[in-house]
Formats: C-alpha cells, structure tokens, sequence
C-alpha cells in the first residue's frame, strides 16, 4: 500500500543539516548517531539490543532488497531470525530504501517493518557524506525530524543508562541436558544468538538482570553478555564482578562484558571517536598473531595501558590497535570485544563460547 511522502531531516549536534524523506514510522526522535559498515544484515542489526538509544546509519547504499521475514522463535521463546523481539535502534539511516522487496521469506518491506516497530526512517541522503563527517567529527547526538510530528526531548534513560531499557527484569531459567554445565548470564542487552548457542550446546542457562547479585546463584560459569551505553554506568554489575573474580570459576564476556570485566579488574576505558559496528573489523591475536574477521558494534574500549598486572591484551584490532579482548594469566577470565556468535557477521571465533563451555563443564562439581 502506497503512502504519501513526507519530508524528514536529520539534524546533529553540530548543526548539520541532512534533507531526505520519511521512510517509517510518523514520530521524530533523538540519539546519538553511529554508522554500520555492513552490507547485510539489518534487520539483526536493528534488533540488536546494544543499538538500544542510538540513531544507526548504514553505510551500503540500498537498504531492504531481501525485505524482512516474520519473527520466528524457538521453543523457549528466543527469536530464531532477529536478535531480539522487537527493533531496538531509535532510528535509521539510509541512502536508498528498497520499496520492493524480493525474497521468499520476506512479509514486510525494510519501510513497513520500521513503521510496524514504531520507529522512524530517513532516505535519500548523502551517508557518505554523513560518515566521513562522524568519522572526521566523532559521533555524535543529533535528531530525526519527521514532516509534521512534534519536536523530540532527549531520554535520559537513554542516553545514560540503555541497559536498564533492555535488562529483563525478572531471572529466568532454561533447563539443559542432564549434567550439563551451569551457566549464569548476566543479561545487558544479551543478543539473541548467544543464547542460542548455549542452548544449544545443551548448557542450563539462568539468565539475570543486568544489576542482579551473584550470591545464591548456583553456577559452573559466568557468561557477561553485550549491552549498549556507557559500562561505567553499570556500577552494581562491576561490583558484582568484582566479587566473581575473586573465585575460580570460568568467566567469559563479550562487547561490554570485556568492559565490564576490565573495570571490574581495575582497568579503564574510554569513548571510541566513531565506534567498530560491522561485519569485517580484524581482530588480531597477541600470542599467535593469527588474524580474524570479526562482527563488531561497540563505542567503547579498554584503555591498554591501565590493566592491572595479571592481565594482558588477547586481542587487537587490525585497524587502530585498540584493545579487542583481554585475559587474566591467573585465572579462568577472559573476554573479547567483538562478537564470536556473528549475526549479522562471521562466526569464525565461535570457538571462544565453545571453549568457555568446556572450562565449565570441567569446572562443574569441583567449587
């Protein structure tokens, strides 16, 4: 069903300007702009939970020719072919919005579902032009404005504490196979496929709030998942880690989990100029220096320089040096700031959850 077309434009912080056209729902918004270098993939990019308060731009010029499928989930309710129930981003980004979608499992144009969703969509700007400024710039805050709506104010929440919008509220439990490890999920912003792949691997999963304690919770190891905002926001979850550290049991992070368990530790971090969010950012092992391509999304990383000793950088990104994963030489702990289960993305260091799940079930019934 065609629609009338409404103009939009994206205003920064900085006072740049960005005329296009409304591509989904009627509402303006506010967040801080980024931009994925993907080609595929948006509609598990949009749904990813880290991209919770932030404006995403991408930067593959036609967007939506595959369309976007009908959420499917498993048994125990986890979504099969986006990473979470719904979109997360507040906004998109586009040079060119495919109006006709051609795949067999497409039910809705890239238009139609962000409409669905509630969210807003602009077309028809220069995003190379918008890149190379947030490149030049760094990211920054700036405003869909649609034709007609109400001028947006700024969330606090989030802008300043994402997690606590994607956090569930509530522990859940998925049972495993019998003598399986126990893993405890300290659940950010946790993507969908992570859960999959733990799942799958038959591990019995209990799932916490981002702020949850860890005492009383019986587990062989700690899975810190990925999650969007600030990590030095999350204070409760660093002192809970804290404590986990002091023990022996296995733990493994990812995205802001590395964050997470780098302060945590006593490292630092610090704010990315313009972030690593796509599918082809190699990630570099110190020991080997064996390269790997990696999904990435994360505006924030560990500051090398201040791991305290008994920690060491694991990996490196390709590109820029920064710090992509970090390891403890006196304990079980480790984490790395891309992500191994992929989606959207390559799945080439998968193998780290598998390892992670072995240290666990090894470790099980010796704490």
């Amino acid at each position: 069903m065609s629609r009338k077309t409404k103009s939009a434009r994206l205003v920064l912080e900085d006072g740049s300007v960005f005329e296009g056209v409304s591509i989904g729902a009627d509402i303006s918004v506010e967040g801080e702009v980024v931009f994925s270098t993907g080609m595929v993939g948006y509609e598990q990019s949009l749904t990813d939970p880290s991209y919770c308060g932030q404006i995403l731009v991408f930067a593959y010029p036609l967007i939506g020719n595959y369309g976007v499928p009908a959420l499917r989930t498993n048994a125990q309710g986890i979504p099969l072919n986006f990473e979470s129930k719904k979109i997360q981003a507040s906004g998109a980004v586009v040079a060119e919005a495919s109006m006709e979608p051609s795949h067999y499992t497409a039910v809705q144009s890239f238009s139609e579902w962000l409409s669905a969703g509630g969210v807003p969509g602009i077309a028809g700007i220069d995003t190379r032009k918008l890149i190379r400024l947030l490149r030049e710039v760094g990211v920054m805050r700036g405003k869909i404005l649609i034709e007609g709506t109400e001028e947006p104010v700024q969330d606090e929440l989030k802008a300043h504490a994402p997690v606590k919008l994607v956090s569930p509220r509530d522990v859940v439990t998925y049972q495993g196979r019998p003598g399986a490890p126990k893993i405890a999920l300290v659940d950010c912003g946790v993507k969908a496929n992570i859960l999959r792949i733990l799942l799958n691997a038959g591990a019995e999963v209990t799932r916490l709030p981002w702020d949850h304690p860890l005492d009383g919770i019986a587990y062989d190891g700690l899975f810190l998942s990925n999650g969007p905002g600030d990590p030095k926001a999350c204070t409760k979850t660093i002192a809970h880690l804290r404590r986990a550290l002091s023990e022996s049991r296995p733990i493994f992070g990812i995205c802001l989990g590395t964050q997470l368990m780098a302060l945590a530790a006593g490292a630092d971090t610090y704010k990315l100029k313009y972030g690593h969010r796509g599918q082809n950012q190699p990630a570099v092992e110190t020991e080997s220096g064996r390269c790997y391509i990696t999904s990435q999304n994360h505006g924030y990383a560990v500051r090398e320089d201040s791991l305290p000793p008994g920690w060491e950088p694991w990996f490196l990104n390709g590109n820029d040096g920064t710090v992509e994963g970090i390891r403890s030489t006196k304990g079980p702990f480790r984490a790395v700031q891309f992500h191994p289960e992929g989606c959207p993305g390559p799945r080439d260091t998968q193998f780290l959850i598998e390892a992670f799940l072995q240290e666990a079930e090894a470790a099980r019934g010796s704490i």
